[in-house]
C-alpha cells in the first residue's frame, strides 16, 4: 500500500439488523458511464492494497479527479476557506470505497467563533456526477469519463472502487461578523460508516455586494428551447416558464446583465442540438401590410427581468448565419422562408416595416433605451449594411457585436461589443467607449483551447478568464452557450464538432457545474479587486500577479497557469487582510 498523507478514513462494522427495520431503498438516479479508460497494473494494485473500505479527503478544487483511480494528493487536513462578507466560496470533498457504500450524506455543522456564530445552512454539500467527454484539445479522439454536473440529490450510493467528489459552497451573509469560524463536514453511510472532515472560514472584514449589484458585464447567452425540450415541455407554455425560472435565476445570482432574444427563426442556422424557437411571429396580412405578435418576446423578457436581469436585451439578429427569415403568409396560408442578404434590395425591404413597428414596441413597454440589435461575427460588408438599415429605420436602437473583425473601431456608436479573446481590443479604445457608457467584453467559444471552460478544461481555467479580464481591463465577458444542451447532457457532454461542454455551462433541472462554480469565482475576483482599488487599499501584490497575466501567453497550457490563479487568489485575500 502506496504511503497516503494526511488521509482521513475510517471503517466501521456493520449496524446490526433487527426484524422491524425496513431494508434499505437503492438511490433512484441515471446511470453514469462506464469509464473507457482501462487501469494499469499499478492502478489497480492501489485498490487492492487500501485497507479501509471508505475513505475520504480534502482535495483541490483546482483540479478534476477521476472515478476509477485511488486519489493520491491532497491538500490539508482541515479545508481553510477565506471570503468577504457576500461572497460564495467553494471546497471540494473526494470520497472513495472498496466495496459499494449505499445511503452516503453529507451533514454541515454550524460555523462558530466561539464568540460568534452561522447556521449550518449557509453552506451545501453537493454530489458531483461524472459525464464522457473528449480528450484534451481532441474533438472526436478517444473520450474521457470527467466530473463536471453538480447533482441536488441529498444521499447517494457508492459503487464499489470509485471516487466520488463532493462540492461544498459556503455563502457568506452579509451581515457576518468578521472573524475565524470553525465547522466540520460529517459523511456517514446508511451501514453506519462515518467520516468527519474539518472545516475553518475566515470571513474577511469587506462585503460583496449582491450580483445585482456587481459592475461585471455578463454576458452568457441563453437556450429557452431546449429547457423545454430537456425537460419535456412544451414551448412557450405555463409549465415551460416554470421549468425557466429557477434555471435562469441561477444565471441572474452569478451576476448576468444581459437577455439573449430573437427576432425572428433560428439565427444561428441550428448550430446546437436544439434550434431557436420564434419569439417573434411575422405574419403578411392579405392586405400586404405586415404583422408582428411579440406575445413570447414580452413574456420572455418580463421574466428575465424580475430574475434581475435587466441591463441589457440583445436581440439576434439582422443577419442571421444562413440570412433566412420565416414568416407566415396569409394569402398563401402557409409559412413561407426567405432569403434577405445584407446589402440586397430585399434585405432593407424587409426590415424596414419591422424595425419600425419594433422600436414602437419597445417604447410602449419601455425597453426601447436597453435594447440593441445584436451581431455575431459577421463580415465587414454585412454590417456595413445592417447598421445602414438601422441607423434609417431605427436610430434609438444600440447595436452589439460579438467582433472577430475588430469592427468595432469602425462602429464606435455599439453599446455592447466583444472581441475574440484572441483579437483583444486595444486598452485607448476600452477607455474612451467606457466614457460613452459603453461597454467592451472579451469573448471564448470553441476557441481558444486554453484557457476555456469545457468539459476537459481544468476547472481553474474558469476563473483564470474573470482574473484575465481584469488584467487586460475589460469590463465583463461573453460566453456564446449558458444552456444549449445536447442530447443528453448529463452522460454525454460531447455534441458535434464543438469542443465537449462547448455548448452549456448548467445541466437541465437546474443543476450547476464545476465549471460554472469556478467561473462565478473568478467574477468574485474581479469585483473584489475593483472594490479594493476604489477603497485606497494597497492592492500593489494584486497587481504584480495581473502585470504577469498580461505579459505572459494565456494561450499556452504548458505555462504554470495554475500556480498563477492561486498566486492571484492568495494575494487578494492578503490584500483584504492588510485593509479592513
Amino acid at each position: 500500500m502506496k504511503n497516503f498523507t494526511k488521509i482521513l478514513a475510517a471503517s466501521f462494522a456493520l449496524m446490526a439488523v433487527t426484524g422491524c427495520q425496513k431494508p434499505y431503498q437503492k438511490v433512484t438516479t441515471f446511470a453514469e458511464p462506464d469509464d473507457p479508460t482501462s487501469l494499469t497494473q499499478a492502478q489497480t494494485a492501489d485498490w487492492e492494497s487500501l485497507t479501509s473500505r471508505f475513505n475520504g479527503s480534502w482535495a483541490d478544487t483546482d483540479c478534476r479527479y477521476s472515478r476509477s483511480i485511488v486519489p493520491q494528493t491532497f491538500s490539508s487536513d482541515t479545508c481553510q476557506l477565506v471570503a468577504w462578507k457576500g461572497e460564495r466560496t467553494n471546497a471540494q470533498l473526494l470520497l472513495w470505497a472498496t466495496d459499494s457504500i449505499d445511503g452516503v450524506k453529507c451533514d454541515i455543522a454550524d460555523f462558530s467563533t466561539g464568540t460568534a456564530s452561522l447556521p449550518s445552512d449557509i453552506a451545501q454539500a453537493r454530489f458531483v456526477r461524472y459525464a464522457l467527454a473528449d480528450s484534451t484539445f481532441s474533438v472526436g479522439g478517444a473520450a474521457l469519463l470527467l466530473p463536471d454536473m453538480i447533482d441536488s440529490l441529498s444521499v447517494f450510493d457508492i459503487d464499489e472502487r470509485t471516487v466520488r467528489p463532493v462540492w461544498i459552497s459556503v455563502s457568506v451573509p452579509q451581515d457576518a461578523t468578521p472573524g475565524l469560524y470553525s465547522s466540520s463536514v460529517t459523511v456517514t453511510s446508511a451501514d453506519g460508516e462515518r467520516l468527519e472532515f474539518p472545516l475553518t472560514l475566515e470571513v474577511q472584514d469587506h462585503t460583496l455586494a449582491p450580483p445585482s449589484e456587481w459592475n461585471y458585464h455578463l454576458d452568457l447567452w441563453q437556450h429557452p428551447t431546449a429547457v423545454a425540450r430537456a425537460h419535456g415541455l412544451e414551448v412557450w407554455s405555463d409549465a415551460h416558464f416554470d421549468a425557466l425560472r429557477p434555471v435562469m435565476s441561477r444565471l441572474a445570482d452569478a451576476g448576468q446583465k444581459v437577455i439573449t432574444a430573437t427576432l425572428n427563426k433560428d439565427p444561428w442556422n441550428h448550430q446546437c442540438y436544439d434550434g431557436y424557437e420564434n419569439m417573434i411571429d411575422w405574419t403578411l396580412g392579405n392586405d400586404g401590410k405586415w404583422k408582428y405578435d411579440y406575445t413570447n418576446f414580452d413574456r420572455w423578457v418580463e421574466m428575465m427581468m424580475d430574475l434581475g436581469i435587466d441591463k441589457m436585451i440583445n436581440c439576434y439578429s439582422m443577419v442571421p448565419w444562413n440570412c433566412e427569415l420565416e414568416y407566415f403568409d396569409e394569402a398563401k396560408g402557409e409559412t413561407v422562408t426567405v432569403v434577405a442578404e445584407p446589402g440586397k434590395p430585399f434585405f432593407e425591404e424587409i426590415w424596414t416595416p419591422f424595425l419600425t413597428d419594433f422600436k414602437q414596441h419597445l417604447a410602449d413597454k419601455g425597453w426601447l433605451r436597453i435594447t440593441n440589435i445584436a451581431m455575431d461575427e459577421r463580415s465587414p460588408e454585412a454590417m456595413d449594411a445592417a447598421v445602414k438599415v438601422l441607423e434609417k429605420c431605427a436610430p434609438e436602437m444600440g447595436f452589439a457585436l460579438a467582433d472577430n473583425h475588430s469592427s468595432y473601431k469602425k462602429y464606435t456608436m455599439m453599446r455592447d461589443v466583444c472581441v475574440a479573446q484572441g483579437q483583444p481590443a486595444e486598452h485607448a479604445d476600452i477607455l474612451a467607449r467606457r466614457d460613452q457608457g459603453y461597454n467592451t467584453t472579451f469573448y471564448v467559444c470553441c476557441g481558444p483551447l486554453y484557457p476555456n471552460t469545457f468539459t476537459y478544461s481544468q476547472p481553474f481555467e474558469a476563473e483564470l478568464l474573470g482574473l484575465y479580464g481584469l488584467a487586460w481591463d475589460y469590463d465583463g465577458m461573453l460566453r456564446w452557450a449558458y444552456n444549449s444542451w445536447p442530447a443528453d447532457p448529463q452522460t454525454d457532454s460531447r455534441y458535434g464538432n464543438w469542443s465537449s461542454g462547448d455548448t452549456y455551462l448548467v445541466y437541465p433541472y437546474n443543476r450547476s457545474s464545476v465549471r460554472f462554480e469556478r467561473l462565478i469565482d473568478g467574477i468574485e475576483d474581479a469585483e473584489k479587486v475593483r472594490a479594493l482599488r476604489t477603497s485606497g487599499a494597497d492592492v500593489s501584490g494584486i497587481e504584480t500577479v495581473l502585470e504577469e497575466i498580461r505579459t505572459t501567453d494565456i494561450n499556452n497550457p504548458s505555462l504554470p497557469w495554475r500556480e498563477i490563479t492561486a498566486k492571484a487568489r492568495k494575494a487578494i485575500n492578503q490584500a483584504s487582510r492588510a485593509n479592513k
